[in-house]
Order: C-alpha cells, then structure tokens, then sequence
C-alpha cells in the first residue's frame, strides 16, 4: 500500500484535497494530511474539515501570522521533520501557496517524489508571491497534474519537456469539489436566511497585490462602495484584510461577514447576481456556478475564462470595475461550455499519482 502525505495550508487546499482524499480511499491508499496552518482562523480551517468529511490532519504545524521568508523556513523545517518520520512515497501538494511550495522543497531535499495539483497556472507577474510559489514548485515536482491545455502549453514554453517530469491533463479537482457538493450546500447551509440575503453580488479581497497596496484597497472599496449603492455587496472578510482596512482607516460602507465555510460559499455562489474578487479560485467557482465574473487583478491564471467572455479583468481601477459590474449584469454567457474537464479530474490524479514509478 503506498503512503501519501498531502500538505495544505489554506482554504481551496482543504477544497481540494477532500476529492483526492475520497479517490485514495477508494484506491486504499493510506494518506496522511500535514495542516501547516497557514489559514488559522476555524471559519477558514476546520469547517472545512468538519463539513467536506475530509480526514482530520495527522499534523498541525500552526505556523501563520509571520512574514514570507519566516513562514515558509518554519514549515520547510517542520514538514522535514515529519518526512523523516513518516517516510512516506509521495508527496502531494496543491496550488500556489507558502505551504506549497515549503512542501515540495522538503520532499524533494529529501528525494521522495512530489506530485503538484493544479500545475502549470502563470499569471506571468513576478510581483505576485503565489506566481514565485507555482514556478518553483512546478520545477522540483516529479508528476505535474495540470487542469487546462494553456496549463500543459505554459510548462511546454518553459522547456518541461527537457525535463525528467510526467505531465498529465487531469481536469480541475475543484470542479469535482462544486459537483459533489453542491446538493449538499443546500440541505447544510442556511446562510441565505440567516443574512436575510434576497439580492445581492459577492465579492472577496485577499490578494497581497490588493490588500497591502493602499491606492489598489481604495479603488477597490470606493467601486464596492458605487456598487452597493444599487445592489447590495457581500464580502466574507479575510482578519488580515478586515485589520488593514481598519489601519488604513478605509471605511466600506457595504457588508463585511465573517468568513464562510464551503458550503455557505456555494449557497452564496449560487444565488448571487455576480461576482467580484481578487481570488483565483472563486473566479473558476463563479464560472461552476454559471455567475459572470469581474476579477480585481491585472492578470488571471484562468485566462480561458477571459477568451470566453465569463470574466472581465479590471484590475483596482474603480470606474472600470464599476463599468465591468454594469455590463456583467446584462451580459449572457454559455456556461454549458467544459472548460475543466467533467467530473473525473480527481479519479484521474489519483490514479496517476498511485502508478507513478520512479
């Protein structure tokens, strides 16, 4: 029986490592999940856990609130240390996070095989820690799963087939996550009526590019602002960027919640008129859910949904996110399109990750 341990730190982590989790049962695969704690707050945490009846974490690392250099350190240090322990034959890792990449640099120091899910993404601006965080990792990892063509097309342009690396088109777990969830979110969650929610948009800020560049905060809030003006706005709030809003004494006069676990997210997903965020993977959720998008950012890893008309970028500009929101609400799209594969993006990795010889 081979022995995988899967690392995750943040919230689309704990998303999608529950469908690789169900396929490694199935395959009778003993895996062992390392929670870096990365994410700490329990709405952003252990929800997670609780509700996508994900197995519980053999290990918490409870490394967070440090910078990036002391974070990662932390927990290349306590992730080795478990590796050492544990010895196990693959590594799996998930995105574009700290944790990712802390992941993949103690497996392969240590020379067992990392598996990264969800390779391949470039949003192509250096300036972007998670852009630092996915080439790296893509680099040291020994079986690349990609969601996308463009993804497989990104790693080609930067020589990966020089490399001694499998690459795999598997489809996006997460879309797996929004089918198999989706008619649970509705017998589990009451977030609606507990909001008194008729119409309304969603939107999340988080993205480090935003939330710690005080004229992109501003434009942001100000267009939110506009917005909720016509239509009332939504946004679960990150602490940190609830706390740099108070710091930067930036007032948003729309409606901050706690954040939400993953079933109040799809509910929320789901009957919402639009979204607008910062976040790369509520963009592809919005796109499960048949919502148009306006992502606050210059670029997006999902550049598909760009070239089809389900997403607008506008980066902070206020009165462009305000013109996006307006012709977003009229605009009509397809979303029958299969952009990430129909359901089997988790069956497929898994399968490859077990017979993966090396």
């Amino acid at each position: 029986m081979k022995k995988i341990i899967t690392i995750v730190g943040a919230r689309p982590q704990f998303v999608k490592a529950a469908t690789l989790s169900r396929q490694f049962a199935i395959l009778g695969v003993n895996e062992k999940i390392i929670h870096t704690g990365q994410h700490f707050d329990a709405n952003m945490s252990d929800v997670f856990f609780d509700e996508m009846e994900i197995p519980k974490p053999a290990y918490n690392l409870d490394i967070h609130g440090v910078g990036h250099g002391a974070m990662t350190g932390r927990m290349l240090e306590g992730i080795e240390r478990i590796l050492l322990s544990e010895k196990p034959d693959r590594v799996v890792v998930y995105g574009d996070t700290n944790s990712t990449l802390a992941g993949a640099l103690a497996a392969s120091k240590l020379h067992v095989p990392v598996v990264h899910v969800e390779a391949g993404l470039r949003s192509f601006n250096m300036q972007m820690p998670e852009e630092i965080n996915r080439i790296l990792t893509d680099r040291i990892s020994n079986l690349l799963l990609c969601p996308t063509d463009t993804a497989i097309q990104n790693l080609k342009n930067e020589g990966f087939d020089n490399f001694d690396v499998k690459i795999v088109k598997n489809g996006d777990v997460m879309h797996d996550a929004a089918l198999f969830y989706a008619d649970k979110a509705e017998l589990k969650s009451d977030i609606l009526s507990q909001l008194k929610l008729d119409k309304f948009v969603l939107s999340t800020i988080h993205r480090q590019e935003n939330t710690d560049n005080p004229e992109n905060l501003k434009g942001i809030v100000n267009a939110l602002n506009e917005i909720n003006k016509e239509i009332s706005v939504v946004v679960p709030i990150h602490p940190r960027t609830r706390n740099i809003l108070k710091s930067q004494n930036i007032i948003p006069h729309f409606r901050l919640i706690d954040p939400v676990g993953y079933f109040d997210m799809i509910l929320l997903l789901k009957n919402c008129e639009l979204v607008l965020t910062d976040s790369g993977g509520v963009q592809k959720e919005a796109f499960f859910f048949g919502k148009q998008c306006i992502t606050m950012r210059e670029q997006t890893e999902w550049i598909e949904l760009v070239e089809h008309g389900f997403n607008v970028l506008t980066g902070s500009d206020t009165q462009k996110i305000i013109d996006a929101f307006h012709a977003g609400l009229s605009r009509k799209s397809d979303f029958s399109l299969n952009l990430y594969g129909k359901g089997e993006a988790a069956r497929i990795a898994a399968e490859e990750i077990v017979k993966l010889d090396i």
